[in-house]
């Protein structure tokens, strides 16, 4: 339990007010800059701690909403993320549009980077900790399921889940509702 010993510790440290700045200056780069770069459409709404890089080959549509502590990565040179109109994001989603590549010899991290667009159709809903990775197209109207892991493309209105995802099912119309 933490006594007012500890408290006066804390905040007579140097270390506590420099990890502050570490965090105001993560805040700026990954959030605060990048939204200034972003193509938004009308009535986008995005929680205050999703992180993005190289925001100016992000596209979100009209209504979308981006949870709380996405990370959302377009390429360094071409990979893209484009959202459609009325996607949501549930917490904790990562996208990016950019891979490494992985031959033995070389480190991974001094390999080239393989950059793919990421589509987002209308209607998509992306649930908690789910994760796309780069050249997946998700279709209109599909939903992905709760820690999925997307690497390949997901036809409209298909319901996936898994690692990797798979199609688990398809939402019903509105029409087959009605008659039930």
């Amino acid at each position: 339990m933490s006594t007012a010993k500890d408290a006066i510790r804390t905040l007579l440290n140097p270390r506590t007010y420099l990890q502050a700045l570490k965090l105001a200056n993560f805040a700026g780069y990954s959030y605060a800059d990048q939204l200034a770069r972003l193509h938004r459409g009308a009535g986008v709404r995005i929680a205050p701690n999703v992180s993005f890089r190289n925001a100016e080959r992000i596209w979100v549509g009209d209504g979308s909403h981006l949870g709380e502590n996405c990370v959302i990565w377009a390429g360094n040179s071409t990979g893209r993320i484009v959202f459609g109109p009325k996607c949501l994001l549930g917490p904790h989603v990562t996208l990016t549009a950019s891979n490494y590549g992985i031959e033995q010899g070389t480190p991974v991290m001094d390999q080239p980077k393989i950059e793919r667009d990421i589509v987002l159709g209308a209607d998509v809903w992306l649930g908690a900790n789910a994760v796309v990775v780069a050249g997946v197209t998700i279709g209109d109207g599909a939903i992905v399921g709760a820690g999925a892991v997307v690497t390949r493309d997901v036809p409209a209105n298909a319901i996936v889940g898994g690692v990797p995802a798979r199609v688990l099912g398809h939402r019903p119309s509105a029409l087959v509702k009605a008659a039930s």
